[in-house]
């Protein structure tokens, strides 16, 4: 249960997601209103008039953003729909000239002789966000944005559309994972070579996207007076508590700390699989005898998960059943759908929306879990912070919410996997913990093309390569030559999405874990910590928020050492069970 004051205020959303209706935003109206704006807040007296003003203006925003996001979710549910795709490149162009519409009321606002009062009512960290945000708009960076805007979408086309044969039925990326975890290796590996292959068929055209995206990045950056795109990154992710310096030690304390512990779980691993070499289409199956899967289709799966939260706690069964009543999910993979999975946000309905791409396996119920995690936050936040920019926080709180979430359901397992729980679980701790190498693979891959942005294709590809060898040497691509050279880097989105984001996912994992072995010693501790961070969005920095929950610096090497020294002995642990 939550802190028993918690008030949640009821917001309905008159219809289903595939009910609302789109309307174009028309940019000229935005741009005469926030001129309008502009010469009102000038105008106000007193602080009342400036605070309605600004609440006011906030409505407005919502409804902007509102029209955004649900363009923006229909463009990835079919990357073949023109429309959305128009109303995409119509989105991006507008909306970067915006930009530099708000910079003047976003000066005034800081200005204000009010602000004082507004930073002792709202926290003084939102409009410090909003100060660091203005070194980040100029008018002479507006093309090169749209410029950025149109080659990620590109980039989220072709991968959206790669589609090949694989034992006479079409697959897209996401459809061969589940046979990379057949217990048959032999199909294991056949789908394996089809996935590489797929890659490297579209390899020649994702290369010369992300040149492109490198080359326009580090432009932008140094027309804003940065030194690198690096520099600019930080500040763009609202990395004020840490530099890149302090990332390099988390880097290094995961080779030194974590790395060992993966290279014995992936031994103890070959040694079940009864197999000389653990090859990457290996890595995948956990058991011999098959890996835990969920029973039952998308429907079964989602009224088992509206269980297993209606039993958690009084809200999250009242955020589940509202996510369900409005139909705000679209889960089942099909052709042209982009790839991965995300949770955005209707500001204006104070709604979530949950986007993935199901494939039978374990991941399915990952989905409902870690994306859950996002959406019970947001849905949280948004009905205690007062304002949009204090509603959610930086990724690297945001994934904490939803990589606790999915340790915290562990106690639901059963619902899913009948009487392989345990398998699950033991399976999905293994997983948590070595992927950050990976995690943190992706960060350095992406210091080292921003400190060296001239060089070419075949060059990262060698720094992917030498890479791995640091923070993965476990890893065996079975003499499949592209990957072998280092091609395996191309196949995470975030990297041409979501520059430097990655590494965000390590940090917020060490802090799940602490949620995690918190909540075997004290689950109601634990879970109002949970919460009480959930509500806070990101109203405050980094290790303010943090500290609010009780939880430990991630830079702290001694500290990380304690958590996944624990770590190691829970899934011992569950390794005895099974």
């Amino acid at each position: 249960m939550y802190i028993a004051s918690l008030k949640i205020e009821k917001v309905i959303l008159m219809k289903k997601f595939k009910d609302l209706k789109y309307v174009r935003p028309d940019f000229k109206v935005v741009k005469k209103q926030l001129k309008d704006y502009l010469k009102k807040f000038k105008k106000v007296k007193t602080y009342s008039e400036f605070k309605d003003l600004y609440m006011e203006f906030e409505k407005n925003t919502s409804e902007l953003a509102s029209a955004i996001s649900i363009a923006s979710i229909r463009n990835t549910m079919d990357k073949t729909n023109s429309f959305y795709e128009e109303e995409m490149k119509y989105i991006n162009e507008k909306g970067a000239v915006i930009q530099l519409s708000s910079l003047s009321l976003s000066k005034t606002l800081l200005k204000s002789s009010f602000r004082k009062q507004f930073d002792e009512e709202y926290g003084s960290f939102l409009t410090e966000k909003i100060e660091k945000s203005l070194k980040l708009i100029s008018p002479l960076t507006i093309i090169d944005s749209i410029k950025e805007s149109k080659l990620t979408q590109n980039y989220s086309k072709d991968v959206a559309l790669c589609e090949t044969e694989f034992r006479s039925e079409k697959k897209n990326f996401y459809g061969l994972l589940k046979h990379m975890e057949s217990t048959d290796r032999q199909e294991r590996k056949e789908a394996f070579i089809v996935w590489a292959d797929l890659y490297e068929s579209v390899s020649d055209k994702l290369d010369d996207t992300y040149d492109k995206l490198v080359k326009l990045r580090v432009k932008m950056a140094k027309k804003l007076g940065f030194k690198n795109y690096i520099e600019y990154s930080y500040l763009a992710r609202n990395r004020y508590d840490y530099t890149a310096k302090d990332i390099e030690i988390f880097r290094n304390n995961v080779r030194d700390i974590i790395v060992p512990i993966c290279v014995e779980l992936y031994k103890k691993q070959k040694q079940r699989l009864g197999i000389e070499t653990l090859h990457f289409y290996d890595e995948g199956l956990v058991f011999p005898e098959g890996n835990a899967v969920p029973i039952g289709d998308k429907d079964q799966l989602v009224a088992k998960a509206k269980k297993m939260y209606d039993e958690m706690s009084k809200e999250t069964s009242e955020f589940f059943n509202f996510m369900c009543d409005y139909e705000l999910f679209d889960l089942e993979t099909r052709p042209g759908k982009h790839l991965g999975g995300y949770c955005t946000f209707l500001p204006a309905q104070k709604a979530p929306f949950i986007f993935s791409n199901f494939n039978g396996t374990s991941a399915d119920v990952d989905v409902l879990t870690h994306e859950a995690g996002h959406a019970f936050q947001i849905y949280l936040s948004s009905r205690h912070q007062k304002t949009m920019l204090n509603m959610m926080s930086s990724s690297e709180i945001n994934e904490i919410h939803s990589m606790a979430m999915e340790h915290f359901t562990y106690d639901w397992m059963e619902l899913f996997f009948g009487e392989n729980a345990n398998k699950y679980i033991y399976s999905h701790l293994v997983k948590s913990l070595t992927v950050i190498p990976y995690m943190v693979s992706v960060d350095e891959f992406q210091h080292r093309v921003f400190e060296n942005p001239k060089m070419t294709a075949k060059e990262r590809r060698k720094v992917w390569h030498e890479i791995e060898k640091i923070y993965l040497p476990w890893r065996s691509y079975d003499g499949n030559k592209f990957l072998k050279e280092g091609g395996f880097w191309m196949q995470k989105q975030h990297i041409f999405l979501f520059p430097f984001y990655y590494v965000d996912y390590a940090l917020a994992q060490i802090s799940s874990f602490e949620f995690y072995i918190k909540s075997l010693e004290n689950r109601q501790a634990a879970w109002d910590d949970y919460v009480a961070l959930c509500q806070k969005g990101g109203s405050m920095g980094y290790f303010d928020l943090l500290k609010s929950a009780n939880l430990n610096n991630p830079f702290d090497r001694e500290k990380m050492e304690e958590t996944i020294s624990k770590v190691k002995e829970i899934i011992q642990e569950y390794e005895n069970k099974i």
